[in-house]
Order: C-alpha cells, then sequence, then structure tokens
C-alpha cells in the first residue's frame, strides 16, 4: 500500500538560494551591536548611579545650590531602572532587525510575517492598554524624579514612605503599617513632602484644647 502523500526533495536551486555565510554574518553581527550596546548602557549606568563631578569642581560650586542632591540609593535605582528600560528596547529592536536579516538570507518572504506582526501587535496592545499605561507611566515617574524610595508621597489614596518602586507600580508603606501597591498608570496626582519645605501640622494637646474650649463658651 502506498501513500498518498509524497515528499518532494530539495532542489538545488532553493540550495542554492539559501546564503549560509549571509546568515552567520547576521548572526553575527547581531550579537557584537548587542554586546557594544550593553557595554555602553552599563557604563552610562555606572556614571549615573556614580553621579556627577562636573558640579563639584571650584568654578561650578555656585551652581551647586540649584540643584537638588539625591542619595545614593535613589541614584543608584534611577539608574538602573532607565538602564533596565534601555537594554529591554534596544535588545528588542536588535533582536527584531537579526531574525528579518536572517530570513532573508534563508530565501523566506517576510512580507506576510510582518503582516501578521502589525495584527498581532495591534490586538496586543488594545488588550494591554492599562499595563502599557503603567509602563509609560513608571518610565515618567522615574525620569523626572517625581518621587524615589524613602520618600514620603501623599496620593489620593494613602499617605506613606515609599519603599519600592518599578515601571509597573509603586509600594507605600502607611501611617498605619498598611502596605498599599498603587499602580503607577492611576496615580493622577501626588505630592513628595521630602521634596519641599513641608512642615507637618502641630497637635493640639489636651491641656491647649481646654483653655480654649472654655473661651469658645
Amino acid at each position: 500500500m502506498y501513500s498518498m502523500t509524497t515528499v518532494e526533495p530539495i532542489t538545488p536551486q532553493q540550495i542554492s538560494a539559501i546564503n549560509l555565510p549571509g546568515v552567520l554574518i547576521s548572526i553575527g553581527v547581531g550579537v557584537a551591536v548587542w554586546l557594544v550596546a550593553s557595554f555602553i548602557i552599563s557604563g552610562i549606568t555606572k556614571r549615573v548611579a556614580e553621579g556627577s563631578r562636573l558640579f563639584k569642581k571650584p568654578h561650578f560650586r555656585w551652581v551647586a545650590p540649584a540643584f537638588r542632591v539625591l542619595d545614593h540609593e535613589r541614584r543608584v535605582q534611577r539608574a538602573n531602572t532607565i538602564g533596565s528600560l534601555l537594554r529591554s528596547v534596544i535588545g528588542v529592536l536588535i533582536a527584531a532587525l537579526t531574525i528579518m536579516y536572517v530570513l532573508q538570507n534563508l530565501d523566506v518572504n517576510i512580507a506576510p510575517i510582518l503582516t501578521s506582526v502589525g495584527i498581532l501587535g495591534v490586538a496586543i496592545g488594545f488588550g494591554a492598554q492599562q499595563l502599557i499605561r503603567d509602563f509609560l507611566a513608571g518610565i515618567f515617574i522615574t525620569i523626572e524624579d517625581q518621587y524615589g524610595i524613602g520618600d514620603v508621597i501623599e496620593t489620593s489614596e494613602v499617605v506613606g514612605t515609599v519603599e519600592a518602586m518599578n515601571l509597573r507600580f509603586t509600594r507605600v508603606l502607611a501611617d498605619d503599617g498598611t502596605i498599599w501597591y498603587l499602580r503607577n498608570g492611576e496615580i493622577l496626582r501626588v505630592g513628595n513632602r521630602s521634596q519641599g519645605t513641608y512642615i507637618a501640622p502641630r497637635e493640639t494637646s489636651a491641656d491647649e484644647a481646654a483653655p480654649q474650649q472654655q473661651a469658645g463658651e
């Protein structure tokens, strides 16, 4: 009994259409670019974490009061967050370009693939709007230094100390000991008591409240 399906052998023309050196070169160039980009990003992250020494020179000391000095923990946190974001974005771009060049060297028509990826990206974008919103808000919070670890912030939901933060959410320890997880995209208004000259309201003691009550009577 013979099988109804037949396997067509690969013709010499199809084999010749495959550019094996081009595939290897594309992969090698992609890996090399990724290593160089990672090295540059690591150097930038390290410099940002250590802090700039430009305004510490005698000629620029008059500018120092105009800049708010960030503590080491916050500076390291911001540098690591920005470095991680840059690595992710550059890694995705390099991987996508490398795959495209590899497929071209394999004589694969990438036009239908790009169309399918575009449609899939639009579908994922509609389904993950809130997640994208949280990530974008986290990026701007970190870059603009709206608040950082150790700051006392006040939002519409809670007043407390920032214990941890990333691009998706912020963890806040409230005064009563409650741990709050705030999604960055839902923080519409935030006040940072650690950046300004916040003065806590003076609590009125019982001895001071009694004469005021008698005077009111």
